[in-house]
């Protein structure tokens, strides 16, 4: 191990108690801007970064900004860190301390913990990850040119983001590999390396009542026995789409080649009980064999429904006008998303379920790359130099914008050491001794070009 000075830690939970207000939630786009602006001005002031894009030229309807600055110390080689200053929304309610606030506390089955909204996803990597870059800048340890892009939007799919990846040409020169620094020791667990993504579409479905039978406008309640409903409408279309039965899953298509056989040691090192315990949960959904469980984990398209609701919110008097479904399809690398969302629609076009459609907001595909890739090995090591032996997977089951990565290098990996939990729920935290290894396994990574 290459050994990082002891303030190093104290440094970044400053930084990190000085992220930690910013309330940078979606739809807070103020915060958001203040944030970007912020993190622009720390790396101008702490590593003098050369501005690629500033903040304040980005006008407010592109979305939250984009922070992309460039270290060159005119280095043969670049590599690229991706990040996120985006959280979810937070009440205090069941914190041990205020979420936007922040603070260290102990506990007894993990010691002394940073407790935040984003302490785990994303703000704690992401001192760890800058207090690691100035580190490795101000004792002139640093020989690779870094390119750090930091977006806003990565909990809502990244448009704004991609967008800017897709001009041409690339805004981000070709490179030897990005990576995306997180708390990789999931539940404590060996740390994982993901070799892809799994893309997503958003969307909903929508129920107006009109010509088929609905209302076009709230109606007394007392009219259901004559006037159909536009929610049960939209409870038919669900079923028609997506049965219950089979828990979103609209296909699943075979791991096969490479996958299969990082599949197969995968397998043979993992535990569906602790799985389930780090999921809070008590059972699958299947009943089968570890490589068979993660094999229809990985292949499976899935349509998620994070929120049903009517409109207007007339509660238990009317029957309303509309009704609609948030829809997330998730679809492993490999999948045709396309032809999937072309069947869905079809299945809609029934006359039994006149008045359903289905309309798009965003879509990205899934992309996974090779073991051999240039990243890969140089993060596997960056693990082995602190004892740990990585838990390697064919791509996640969760979404990133790894595809647009793609013209950039080959190689897009979520990767460090540490250990975090609770992201997007009550409690988030980091352990103290988990974002030491963090930022350890990054600077380890970084020194490996």
């Amino acid at each position: 191990m290459t050994g990082l000075p002891h303030h190093t830690l104290a440094a970044t939970l400053d930084l990190l108690e000085q992220l930690t207000p910013f309330r940078s939630v979606a739809g807070q786009r103020d915060a958001q801007r203040q944030l970007a602006a912020w993190l622009e001005n720390w790396l101008i002031d702490e590593v003098e970064a050369e501005v690629v894009l500033p903040v304040a030229d980005q006008p407010d309807e592109h979305g939250p900004p984009l922070v992309h600055v460039r270290i060159d110390i005119n280095a043969p080689t670049t590599v690229v860190l991706y990040n996120m200053y985006d959280v979810m929304p937070a009440s205090d309610e069941g914190w041990d301390v205020p979420p936007f606030e922040g603070g260290i506390r102990h506990w007894d089955d993990k010691g002394d913990v940073y407790i935040a909204r984003g302490a785990e996803n994303n703000k704690g990597p992401l001192a760890g990850m800058l207090m690691t870059v100035r580190d490795l800048w101000l004792t002139e340890r640093l020989h690779t040119n870094i390119e750090i892009i930091l977006e806003g939007e990565e909990e809502i799919g990244s448009g704004n983001l991609r967008r800017y990846l897709s001009q041409q040409p690339c805004p981000i020169a070709p490179a030897e590999a990005v990576l995306f620094p997180s708390l990789c020791e999931y539940g404590g667990g060996a740390p994982r390396l993901y070799l892809g993504f799994t893309g997503m579409t958003t969307g909903r479905l929508k129920v107006e009542g009109g010509s088929w039978g609905g209302p076009r406008a709230a109606i007394h309640a007392s009219n259901a026995a004559w006037i159909a409903n536009p929610a049960w409408r939209m409870v038919e279309a669900l079923n028609a789409i997506a049965p219950a039965h089979a828990n979103g899953v609209l296909h699943t298509e075979p791991v096969t080649g490479e996958a299969a056989d990082i599949l197969d040691e995968l397998a043979a090192q993992f535990s569906i009980r602790d799985e389930l315990i780090m999921r809070r949960s008590e059972r699958l959904t299947i009943d089968t064999d570890p490589w068979n469980a993660l094999a229809h984990l990985l292949g499976s398209a899935v349509l998620t429904i994070p929120d049903i609701y009517t409109s207007p919110q007339g509660g238990r008097g009317i029957i309303p006008p509309l009704a609609c479904a948030e829809l997330a399809l998730r679809t492993p690398p490999g999948i045709d998303k396309d032809a999937l969302l072309e069947r869905i629609k079809a299945q809609l076009a029934d006359p039994a379920l006149a008045g359903a459609q289905l309309v798009l907001d965003d879509s990205y595909p899934g992309h996974r790359f090779s073991i051999d890739d240039i990243g890969v090995m140089e993060l596997m090591n960056s693990y082995h130099q602190q004892q740990a032996r990585p838990q390697i997977w064919p791509w996640a089951p969760g979404c990133a914008p790894a595809y647009a990565f793609a013209p950039i290098a080959p190689a897009f990996l979520i990767g460090g050491l540490g250990y975090g939990g609770n992201a997007h729920g009550v409690n988030e935290f980091v352990t103290l001794q988990g974002l030491q290894r963090f930022q350890q396994s990054l600077s380890d990574w970084l020194l490996a070009f």
